[in-house]
């Protein structure tokens, strides 16, 4: 069960960022002990692979920082947030770690649906995050982008973590995550609603 949630939670910081788990897995994997990937993804430690997962984490977390270059960011990042959720369900849900030590009986048999249980996890933060964030930057005429976007990848790093140390805390920290975003895109519509009434009221006199 516990390499459920570790699968779970790695695919919904993918919705978050999409190369912090990856890169994370990958590091964790090449210079500690914490986590042991199996051979079909054992290429995600490969220095080639840190390198270019660490240049494209560069890129995307200095491009969500700023307005409008964050929401065509996350038009780009539809196919491939959910792309590397799916990516790291199956190798983190499949990897030896310090709560998960026998994780062949869940993906031995199925290796294709954990990937697309993965994809869907992932598409649920994304989402997410791709509403709210216009929606910030409209409101805070831009100044919302640069703090938002470092919650969201101090966020995912947290979850990335916690998925392969405490499996259990980590979906906790999910679930508030999710709720909390739910939560502050009702509160932001909101407010975006009271703020075109205001606009439109003085014309309608």
């Amino acid at each position: 069960m516990l390499e459920v949630v570790t699968g779970i939670t790695l695919a919904a910081s993918a919705g978050l960022n999409a190369y912090i788990p990856l890169l994370g897995l990958g590091l964790l994997s090449r210079f500690t002990e914490i986590v042991q990937l199996p051979p079909a993804w054992a290429w995600l430690e490969n220095e080639w692979s840190l390198g270019i997962l660490g240049v494209l984490l560069v890129v995307e977390v200095l491009v969500d920082k700023f307005p409008v270059l964050d929401t065509a960011n996350d038009v780009l990042q539809t196919v491939v947030r959910p792309a590397s959720g799916g990516m790291v369900f199956s190798a983190g849900a499949s990897s030896q770690t310090i709560a998960v030590t026998d994780p062949a009986s869940f993906v031995s048999s199925a290796a294709f649906w954990p990937f697309v249980l993965g994809v869907v996890i992932a598409l649920v933060p994304h989402l997410l995050k791709a509403i709210a964030r216009p929606v910030i930057n409209t409101l805070t005429a831009g100044a919302g982008a640069a703090v938002t976007s470092f919650l969201e990848d101090v966020g995912a790093v947290l979850l990335t973590l916690l998925a392969v140390i405490v499996p259990l805390l980590a979906f906790a920290l999910l679930v508030i995550v999710i709720v909390t975003l739910v939560r502050r895109l009702q509160r932001l519509q909101r407010r975006r609603r009271e703020q075109a009434s205001g606009v439109a009221a003085p014309g309608t006199l």
